[in-house]
């Protein structure tokens, strides 16, 4: 296992003792809070996409990666702090990358409309917006390139951030395969690959229920809830597996940000703290009234800021374990010196499916004004693992008729699942609030990404103030691309 020695930062009290400032970003994705306000950055920040080899268990990988100023993954924004970023296409293929989560003007999403095509291998665009704070992250919306890794994290701190006494610890989820994306899709359509949408006739069978599912788990009444699309060789946490975690040196009895993001392309995670406890405070990073938990669920795309507050000593495991299987990874929080044991990668029990057990507990900090709906979309999602193919509607994307809404409304989305597997659903361009639970009224956490269940329903509202052309989409890559997205679109856009 491979260590950093050195302290992640200096506390409080030893700044006021020696006189000295620093903020130190030693590990790969642990981010170290400084107590005085930042130099800012000069602008235009340099974002590159390329690629880079990777070691997974002893085998090397070639992968995508996006690279920011400081030589590691992604970009960090200081308080006020603009996106005021240049994107240099370093890949060898065309790429355009989403800042999901995020708030811009909707031909700086980065999502491939014809208004705003993939950038070309060796050139640049740039973006420049005032981003929302918060635990955010970027990817790849070129194809299948997210599975290859072409993603990174994008913290945007507050103020409130940058005085509070605790340490910044980043987990980035993944899934990982030796196979190409096309070589999964391939094997999941039983097809070349090719991703042209598949016809309605014979795929709304919505309680199909597929012996062609990697998993499954029985719901009750004869019925089987499908999981895990693929059966991945491996699971990183921060690049990394627990054959060789990422430690974390940490302040013996200090406090930890652990912002949890799930990049996993079709992976969802239970997040064990193992011995520690936490407290939620913000979801998709938007806050929310604190929630105490020790163990808590995480699909695909959704974040997670937890605050945990350490032991004198010791080294604690921070474990992510996959839905309907024991395979785990993770990281480990260490004190100065603390010994760490070699951690199993498969021990335990297989994990049950993800739920909405912590949607339920959360409550906005800043909920939506009340105020009726000026329309409310009904969205029917549909699929089965054989054939394989998942629709919005009947509809299978790019061939969609788009949800239209005007600016001003408040616009309600209620989604309805009628298939046996949980869909993850992500709109661009907007917060908006989870207003009910498989009909249940909720005044929940406002979030970017919401988990519909088998067989139940989601609404969601938001404030329609952000016109454009917006994709709305499971974000189970594999769902998405057999044809698992539609548009939200204002009128008069061109």
């Amino acid at each position: 296992m491979r260590d950093n020695e050195r302290p992640t930062r200096l506390t409080r009290r030893q700044v006021l003792a020696s006189g000295v400032a620093i903020a130190g970003a030693i590990s790969f994705l642990s981010i170290t809070r400084a107590t005085a306000a930042p130099e800012k950055r000069a602008a235009n920040l340099r974002l590159t996409a390329g690629t880079r080899t990777l070691d997974v268990n002893g085998k090397p990988a070639r992968v995508f990666g996006l690279v920011g100023p400081n030589g590691k993954p992604g970009i960090t924004l200081a308080p006020g702090e603009r996106f005021d970023v240049d994107l240099v296409n370093q890949a060898g293929t065309s790429t355009i990358v989403h800042w999901h989560g995020q708030l811009p003007p909707w031909k700086q999403d980065g999502f491939p409309w014809p208004q705003t095509p993939p950038i070309p291998a060796g050139d640049n665009r740039s973006y420049d917006y005032a981003p929302i704070a918060g635990t955010y992250w970027m990817h790849s919306h070129q194809g299948m390139q997210e599975q290859s890794l072409m993603t990174a994290p994008l913290i945007v701190r507050s103020a409130e951030d940058m005085h509070a006494d605790r340490q910044e610890v980043v987990l980035m989820l993944h899934d990982f395969s030796f196979r190409t994306p096309d070589d999964l899709l391939a094997g999941l359509t039983k097809s070349n690959g090719s991703q042209s949408a598949m016809p309605k006739s014979g795929m709304d069978k919505a309680m199909n229920m597929s012996s062609g599912s990697m998993g499954a788990m029985d719901m009750g009444a004869g019925m089987a809830m499908d999981l895990n699309d693929i059966d991945y060789d491996a699971f990183l946490a921060n690049d990394r597996t627990l054959a060789d975690p990422e430690i974390i040196r940490t302040e013996p009895g200090g406090r930890v940000q652990l912002r949890l993001i799930n990049a996993a392309s079709s992976t969802q995670f239970w997040i064990d703290l193992g011995a520690l406890s936490g407290t939620v405070v913000a979801a998709d990073g938007h806050p929310v009234r604190p929630v105490r938990v020790t163990r808590l669920p995480l699909a695909m795309a959704q974040r997670l800021d937890v605050l945990i507050d350490l032991p004198r000593n010791g080294a604690y495991p921070i474990f992510a374990q996959v839905e309907g299987k024991r395979a785990h990874t993770g990281i480990v929080l260490a004190a100065s010196q603390a010994p760490v044991s070699r951690l199993a990668a498969d021990a335990g029990d297989n994990a049950p499916p993800i739920d909405l057990s912590l949607e339920r507990r959360l409550d906005a900090v800043t909920p939506l004004a009340p105020r009726a709906p000026d329309v409310t979309h009904r969205v029917i999602l549909t699929g089965a693992m054989a054939p394989y193919a998942w629709s919005l509607n009947g509809e299978y994307w790019p061939n969609v008729t788009p949800l239209m809404i005007a600016h001003g409304q408040r616009v309600a989305i209620e989604m309805v699942n009628h298939s046996m597997m949980a869909h993850p659903m992500h709109l661009h361009g907007h917060a908006f609030q989870v207003v009910a639970l498989n009909g249940a009224p909720l005044a929940g956490a406002v979030r970017d990404t919401v988990l519909v269940p088998p067989m139940g329903s989601v609404t969601i509202a938001f404030d329609a103030d952000n016109p454009g052309r917006w994709a709305l989409h499971c974000h189970n890559l594999y769902h998405m691309m057999t044809g698992m997205m539609t548009e939200v679109r204002y009128p008069a856009i061109i």
